[in-house]
């Protein structure tokens, strides 16, 4: 029994023994475990440093390139604004001209109109032999709508010169409403209908006192539409067939600055 017990108690023993080697064994992996894992966690974190770095120089970047993008826009905006507001000053100035040509046309309208004309005499040379008739009606809407014109009320012109050239065709001032009629769509830059309404004007009366200035208009509305070799052309085709008019002279003096 003694024997026994003694054999159980060195078992025992070993058996203790045993298992505190496999507990010091596992412990020791697990400890190299955590190491491989602490050994895993700085490289991952090393390597998530780098992402978040690389990722934050490209958005960084890419601030930069769209700041560019923003400077070179602009740039570009303002150099556009620049050149319309410089269009827009020579556009003014260029009105500003049409308005002053304007009142002098029809100021010299007015003086030709208004000028006294001798009255006819009679038979012995004294006394007139009739009273000079009333103007007609016609020639009161003409003036109605010269009036309209010359207070630069120009759609309104455009209608009363529209209706009169309709309702009187053929006479003096139907031609001369003509002409003013071109006048009143380039002042409000309807270019297209000026041009092609001076240019039928000068082609059915190219001989009248008018033909030489609305060749220049029609040159003035190419101009303010881009068309700045046509509207060359166009003068110069001025100053050949009307070589001694004052729009002539104009022409030259717009050829020189062009």
């Amino acid at each position: 029994m003694k024997r026994l017990a003694l054999g159980a108690l060195l078992l025992s023993l070993l058996a203790g023994c045993a298992t505190t080697t496999e507990l010091e064994e596992t412990r020791g992996r697990l400890e190299d475990t955590r190491r491989q894992l602490d050994q895993v966690n700085r490289q991952a974190s090393s390597r998530l440093s780098e992402v978040e770095t690389k990722l934050a120089n490209e958005k960084l970047l890419a601030m930069i390139s769209e700041l560019e993008s923003l400077k070179a826009e602009q740039a570009r905006l303002r150099g556009e604004l620049e050149v319309l507001n410089y269009n827009l000053q020579g556009t003014q100035k260029r009105q500003n001209d049409l308005y002053a040509d304007l009142d002098t046309r029809l100021g010299k309208l007015e003086s030709g109109a208004s000028a006294p004309s001798a009255p006819p005499a009679g038979a012995d040379g004294g006394a007139p032999a009739a009273t000079p008739p009333a103007a007609a009606p016609a020639s009161s809407d003409y003036d109605k709508a010269i009036a309209l014109l010359r207070n630069r009320d120009f759609p309104r012109a455009t209608e009363a010169l529209k209706r009169y050239i309709d309702q009187n065709p053929g006479t003096v001032e139907a031609v001369d409403a003509m002409y003013w009629l071109g006048v009143a769509h380039a002042a409000q830059r309807q270019y297209d209908a000026a041009i092609d309404i001076h240019r039928r004007f000068v082609e059915r009366n190219p001989n009248h006192p008018k033909a030489p200035d609305a060749l220049r208009n029609i040159a003035n509305c190419q101009r303010d539409l881009g068309q700045v070799d046509v509207a060359k052309a166009t003068l110069r085709r001025l100053i050949k067939l009307y070589p001694k008019s004052a729009a002539a002279a104009k022409a030259k003096e717009q050829l020189a600055q062009m």
